[in-house]
């Protein structure tokens, strides 16, 4: 059975729907796409039979069949995934969809009773349906004609039980299938994808283009009754009547993805590129024209009206279900979201009572304890993004004050009580100091032109609050990093909005923050428990120092161009010292047992390559402990196994090599005694950081296992570490010749080596052309000696 499935699924692979339908005319009386329907509707009969946690042979054989499904009917190129069948695919498409339907609400009815309602449970069984739910999709767009009429019959029989009550009907067995109808619905009718073309509704709405009254049409009446449906959540009695958590998951859920698709649609630029997509299927004529369904919800003024219902129901869903941290979450980041990514709907939120009702409620000291830290961080990135529907930034900028303006005086008080070392520790005040700064936070992140000047008021105001929090809880880890996190937040989103003052402000700021963190030993113990990140990775422990990192980061890609000449020195010096400094904080923290921990081991590097290629000159001023442990991380970092981490350290030392070279060259120190060789307490020469990193480049490129994508980034760093220490580089290759006892080999590698620093008209001069050059040089050098040096 299984291997027929396969054998079907491979068929579908390499031919066109027509094609695969006539591969069984020729020995049955019916097409492959009858034997495909039937064979499915029949694993999935047997599935009903069987335990939905037992996984037996059916499973896979619903999965091979899906994929067979889903490879005829998502061509290359047709996000939308709706294609031309041949009438009987059609016909087997519709038969398949509408025994689909059927048993998916005979397993919701049957799984009413089931006690288990953890919040894990209910989002692994959205999140699992999904791509499951997503093929049932394809499947039904293929009988579009057929599917959206019997959606809109389940729907409408359902909604009609619950509002009629009474009769033969389990009022908990209807919101099970409820549930699954609008899940299966909602893939149905609207795009994956986050912000991407439309292509689903569009090709749609074409199918019932004959529908002239958009009342008629049988997309408008599916989504008219679903959006009728959820705005009953509104009236207290029904909520409480028949609106459980549950289903108002699938209709957050619902109304999320269509809106993204539908709701105040541009459709005429989605329109066109659609067509343009079309057209390359050829597929225009069949589909037809018009654009009903994406005009009745904006030119027709319902999608106003009905943009106003979602507005409400997400307020029932704070108010209403205090606790239900998924549902909330579906809320925050799904339904809201999607809303405030479209300036066409956000020029209508800003206008709507209702938005203004739940910008007022989150103000309100109330809604702090309704929602959890991550949430309260989410609705204030949503509010203040939506602030992009002002057309003006006044305006613009004077909502966001309205709405943060009692979330940072709220801060101030806090901040400012006699007795805060006193009851700082008590769980309500660690509760509300962490939600205000996660709502701080999400502001921050939200940070456009428009509403730039309000956010960085924002932060300006609580810059001295944030320092006397960050006292207060050096030994509260969680909030210490909340704390980081608003001001990398805050500083990200400014950095290059400022002007020479506002500059100024921040990184005084940033200094000061810095040396707090230092002279608390805040993170100093990351030392010792850094064997207990690798055993539980998913804890972050140390996400404070990532923190630091980003926001030392920031500070580097401050653009300091428009700066007058007389400020551009001492705002560049300024932002050095700070991010040096911190440097020298962080650094001690960070061990290369730290460094296995992949996400702290990419900001790092990040910012160690960054710093290097733009403050070189600060790298001879640093210690010899931190200059050390610089290089001690460089090693290490150039034989990791990211690539992306190894890319970075080879910016770093080019960044490095080619200041100490033209330094020298003109007759300067460069890093002066970092880059000499010096006896160790124990009277050992070492090398210098030079000599070094050349034997471990040319070690890595002839003898090691790397990316081909990073020889670039090792030429770029190779080129000017060999103009360092020409004496050295004579040696090593010496000894590689005199290693070799094949003359033929001999005889290659003397001739590439001399090719490598001497071909392409390659000069002394560290211009773009001669690292171009080098590049070239080094690529044949590979080529031609790589293979046999291996074998040595």
């Amino acid at each position: 059975m299984l291997d027929g499935c396969r054998a079907l699924l491979a068929m579908a692979t390499v031919t066109s729907p027509t094609m695969f339908n006539q591969l069984l005319k020729s020995i049955r009386p019916f097409g492959t796409f009858t034997l495909l329907s039937t064979l499915m509707c029949e694993v999935i009969k047997v599935l009903m039979t069987k335990d939905p946690d037992e996984e037996t042979w059916s499973w896979e054989a619903r999965d091979i069949l899906l994929d067979t499904w889903t490879a005829l009917l998502m061509p290359l190129g047709s996000a939308a995934g709706i294609v031309l069948l041949p009438p009987e695919g059609v016909d087997a498409a519709a038969t398949l969809f509408t025994y689909i339907v059927e048993s998916e609400l005979k397993a919701a009815s049957a799984s009413a009773f089931n006690d288990d309602s953890d919040s894990d449970y209910i989002y692994t069984s959205i999140s699992a349906m999904d791509e499951r739910l997503s093929s049932y999709a394809l499947i039904g767009r293929a009988a579009i004609d057929f599917a959206i009429p019997l959606l809109t019959r389940h729907c409408t029989e359902r909604f009609s039980r619950l509002h009629q009550g009474g009769g033969s009907f389990d009022p908990t067995e209807t919101l099970e299938e409820l549930y699954s109808l609008l899940l299966i619905t909602g893939h149905v009718l609207a795009d994956e994808g986050e912000g991407e073309t439309p292509l689903v509704p569009i090709a749609i709405q074409r199918r019932f283009a004959d529908f002239v009254e958009p009342d008629n049409n049988p997309v408008v009446i599916l989504c008219s009754s679903i959006i009728r449906f959820a705005e009953q959540s509104l009236n207290p009695e029904s909520r409480s009547s028949f609106f459980s958590p549950r289903l108002m998951e699938a209709i957050i859920w619902f109304l999320a993805r269509w809106s993204q698709t539908y709701l105040m649609s541009p459709e005429e630029s989605q329109d066109s590129s659609y067509s343009s997509k079309v057209d390359n299927m050829h597929q225009v004529q069949s589909i037809g024209s018009g654009r009903t369904v994406l005009r009745y919800f904006s030119e027709y003024d319902h999608g106003k009206t009905v943009l106003d219902i979602i507005v409400q129901v997400a307020i029932t869903t704070f108010m209403s279900y205090p606790g239900e941290k998924f549902l909330q979450g579906l809320t925050c980041y799904q339904l809201l979201h999607a809303l405030v990514r479209q300036k066409n709907i956000c020029i209508h939120l800003v206008t709507l009572e209702s938005w203004s009702k739940l910008a007022i409620a989150f103000a309100n000291e109330k809604m702090l304890f309704m929602l959890n830290a991550s949430h309260q961080k989410s609705l204030a990135q949503t509010l203040v993004l939506s602030a992009s529907g002002f057309r003006d930034s006044e305006p613009a900028n004077q909502y966001v004050r309205n709405l943060m303006g009692h979330m940072t005086t709220y801060l101030v008080e806090i901040s400012s009580r006699n007795d805060l070392k006193r009851v700082a520790e008590q769980p309500d005040i660690i509760l509300s100091v962490s939600c205000l700064l996660e709502r701080l936070r999400g502001a921050a992140s939200a940070t456009e032109p428009r509403m730039q000047k309000s956010i960085y008021e924002m932060g300006f105001s609580i810059l001295n609050s944030t320092l006397i929090l960050l006292a207060v809880y050096k030994h509260e880890s969680a909030v210490i990093y909340l704390l980081l996190k608003f001001v990398v937040e805050w500083v990200d989103g400014q950095i290059t909005y400022l002007e020479a003052q506002e500059t100024t402000v921040v990184i005084d700021y940033c200094m000061r923050l810095l040396q707090l963190y230092s002279s608390h030993n805040i993170g100093k113990i990351s030392l010792s428990l850094s064997s207990s990140l690798l055993n539980d990775a998913k804890t972050e422990k140390y996400k404070d120092l990532r923190a630091l990192l980003q926001l030392l980061s920031s500070l580097c890609s401050k653009d300091l161009v428009d700066f007058s000449s007389d400020s551009l020195e001492a705002h560049g010096t300024s932002i050095s010292q700070v991010v040096f400094y911190g440097l020298h904080i962080v650094t001690p923290l960070i061990s290369l047992e730290l460094l296995k921990y992949p996400k702290l081991c990419r900001d790092y590097f990040s910012l160690l390559s960054h710093m290097l290629e733009v403050y070189p000159e600060m790298v001879g001023q640093l210690n010899k402990e931190a200059f050390s442990h610089i290089l001690e991380t460089l090693e290490f970092g150039l034989h990791h196994q990211d690539s992306e981490v190894v890319n970075m350290c080879l910016r770093a030392l080019r960044a490095l090599a080619s200041y100490h070279y033209k330094e020298t060259v003109s007759g300067k120190m460069g890093l002066g005694s970092h880059a000499s060789s010096l006896r160790n307490p124990k009277g050992e020469l070492q090398e210098g950081i030079f000599s070094r990193f050349l034997r471990t480049t040319l070690q890595l490129l002839l003898f090691e296992d790397y990316s081909p994508d990073l020889v670039g980034a090792a030429a770029d760093a190779l080129f000017p570490l060999i103009l360092c220490e020409q004496g050295l580089y004579q040696k090593l290759g010496n000894e590689l010749i005199e290693r070799q006892a094949n003359q033929t080999f001999k005889s290659r590698l003397t001739n590439a080596l001399q090719s490598l620093t001497s071909s392409n008209q390659l000069s002394c001069t560290l211009d773009r052309m001669n690292y171009q050059r080098f590049r070239k040089n080094l690529t044949n050098f590979l080529i031609e000696v790589r293979g046999f040096l291996r074998i040595v």
